[in-house]
């Protein structure tokens, strides 16, 4: 008999089976695609039927006051540099995500700037901007150019043109279109539609020619309001006829651009070889 004692004998059903990896990937991935197409259905669902919830998201109909109440501050900081209220302008088609479409919105304002002066203007307007805008002048690619923010996300730049002009932008980037943006309604005649009827009768033009009304709020009430006349066709007008109308002390005289004021109203006159397009500012106090 020996008398060697057996310790740790191997049990008879061998080592414990490792659990089925297989199955748990499986599992797994079922998981992280079903959590994808709810993911995706969510988003979809989110985009189609949810209101914005970033400020940059706020619809036109939205951003359009703000883009008024912009124009006006704009027209108020100009002062007697002012020459001209540019209408609205629409762009569709822009996309504010990749399964929405969008639009933008555009308003200008034009500034007396003769050249040499335009870093001047730009900044005595940037000054009189309100002190929450941030409004700044600096170099750009064509020389100066003002940029501010007029707050919900809303846009403000100018730069020179070539031609004793600045054009200020207000601008809305891609937005919503939500109920879209309308103009406010202005029919009552003011002494702007004055001279420009008188503008247009000293360039031999009709008098009765349709006219445009364009407006901006006033910060301290008011309207400022520019009466457009465009596309009057005949033969290069002179503008010698304007001389006496401006006194013979233009703000502007750069042909074919030629501006003058009379009164409170200043009015600015573009005389194409073929058409002549005027139109005649009141601009908000300062």
């Amino acid at each position: 008999m020996s008398g060697a004692v057996q310790t740790g004998l191997a049990s008879s059903t061998g080592p414990a089976a490792p659990a089925p990896a297989r199955s748990w990937r499986r599992w797994l991935l079922a998981a992280t695609a079903a959590w994808a197409v709810v993911l995706a259905l969510l988003t979809w669902t989110s985009v189609r039927d949810d209101p914005p919830t970033v400020r940059e998201q706020r619809s036109l109909d939205q951003a359009g006051p703000v883009v008024d109440r912009a124009v006006g501050e704009l027209t108020r900081a100009a002062g007697a540099a002012m020459l001209e209220l540019g209408p609205p302008r629409i762009a569709s088609g822009c996309r504010v995500t990749p399964l929405a479409d969008g639009a933008r919105l555009r308003r200008e304002v034009v500034v007396l700037a003769p050249t040499g002066t335009e870093q001047a203007v730009l900044a005595g307007i940037a000054e009189r901007l309100p002190a929450n805008w941030r409004a700044g002048v600096g170099p750009g690619l064509d020389g100066s150019e003002l940029h501010a923010d007029a707050g919900e996300f809303v846009a403000v730049s100018g730069r020179p043109t070539v031609d004793g002009r600045v054009r200020l932008i207000v601008d809305t980037g891609c937005r919503p279109v939500g109920s879209g943006y309308t103009p406010a309604p202005a029919t009552a005649v003011g002494p702007e539609a004055v001279a420009l009827t008188a503008a247009l009768r000293a360039l031999d033009r009709p008098s009765d020619a349709a006219s445009e009304l364009i407006t901006a709020p006033c910060p301290g009430g008011g309207l400022a309001r520019t009466a457009r006349s465009s596309g009057n066709p005949g033969p290069a007008a002179s503008v010698a006829a304007l001389a006496p109308l401006a006194g013979d002390a233009p703000l502007l005289d750069k042909p074919p651009v030629y501006a003058y004021r009379t009164g409170p109203v200043t009015v600015l006159a573009e005389l194409g070889p073929d058409a002549t397009r005027l139109a005649a500012t009141v601009g908000c106090p300062g």
